[in-house]
């Protein structure tokens, strides 16, 4: 009897030692974010590194600048990369996939993600192609190809037995539709371009249809949405801004995107080209919020909507 005491001692000690092994990979894990310049619309893109793998959470505007990122990545950490998480469809969260998938990585979208690449890649590249002139065909980046995909939810198991967990949301956002991350470890949720902390927002809204299709009340929809589902104190990493407290993110971006919705349907309604009048207003309104030229280039959309 003492050393069948002794053995399951024994073995509940090397359990706990295992789990707490487990636990401990999980929380040291690092999460690290690349940020373009102005050529890739200061978008950021993150890699977060369990110790073991490292999962990429959108893939920049271009293969060079997702070529760029990998560089910084293989200063933090030279482990494998499994997958590539796209949260929404918008091309530089998608154009950049193929550097990671000729690594070994697998692309991870949510069906509706996948379903919309066609469309919007189209849309840009007629736009960057044969109207700003800054590719021509042969250069603009070849559609992304998605590996895996998912309806509502999936978790992303990783090797170490951690798991990431991925949501679309309800109704469009910054785009047709969102895809967020949970990373429980780091108690993390990376959103793409949902969230714009302390940085002027992007306000063409989803292409549906060949036509930019802004929805501001589903975006605020889905803000509120993401703030019920994680606890207050998680941290929000943006596709562009600063890092912030879910409760105070979600809390700033709705006064945003409502101030947005107010200015750009009063000076829409008056005549000629507005813009100028709407960055004023949006950077008078906001005056520690970077990147106001996302206002100039990306509020033709609400502006149209508005019309």
């Amino acid at each position: 009897m003492k050393t069948l005491n002794l053995a399951l001692a024994t073995l509940m000690s090397l359990m706990t030692i295992g789990c707490s092994a487990t636990k401990a990979t999980a929380n040291q894990g690092k999460l690290y974010a690349f940020e373009s310049d102005a050529s890739g619309f200061n978008t950021k893109n993150y890699f977060y590194d369990n110790g073991q793998e490292v999962v990429v959470f959108d893939a920049q505007f271009t293969p060079e600048l997702a070529r760029k990122s990998l560089e910084f990545l293989r200063e933090k950490t030279k482990n494998p990369i499994s997958y590539v998480v796209l949260t929404h469809p918008n091309p530089d969260k998608f154009n950049g996939a193929r550097v990671f998938q000729d690594l070994g990585a697998k692309v991870v979208a949510s069906e509706k993600t996948a379903k919309n690449l066609a469309g919007v890649h189209a849309y840009k590249k007629y736009f960057f192609v044969e109207v700003a002139k800054m590719f021509t065909d042969k250069t603009y980046p070849e559609l992304a190809t998605v590996d895996q995909t998912f309806e509502k939810e999936e978790s992303l198991v990783l090797g170490n037995g951690e798991v990431i967990e991925l949501r679309e949301l309800s109704n469009p956002g910054v785009s047709t539709n969102q895809t967020v991350a949970f990373i429980p470890g780091k108690k993390a949720l990376v959103v793409g371009d949902l969230v714009h902390h302390k940085a002027h927002a992007w306000l063409e809204g989803g292409i549906v249809g060949g036509k930019a299709t802004p929805t501001i009340k589903g975006w605020i929809a889905d803000l509120f949405e993401v703030k019920g589902l994680y606890p207050a104190a998680t941290q929000v990493y943006g596709g562009r801004g600063e890092v912030a407290r879910l409760d105070l993110a979600v809390d700033a971006q709705t006064a945003y995107l409502a101030k947005a919705d107010e200015v750009v349907g009063r000076l829409a309604k008056k005549s000629g080209d507005q813009t100028k009048a709407i960055v004023e207003e949006l950077e008078k309104a906001f005056p520690d919020y970077a990147l106001s030229y996302m206002i100039q280039y990306g509020v033709y959309g609400l502006v149209q909507s508005k019309q």
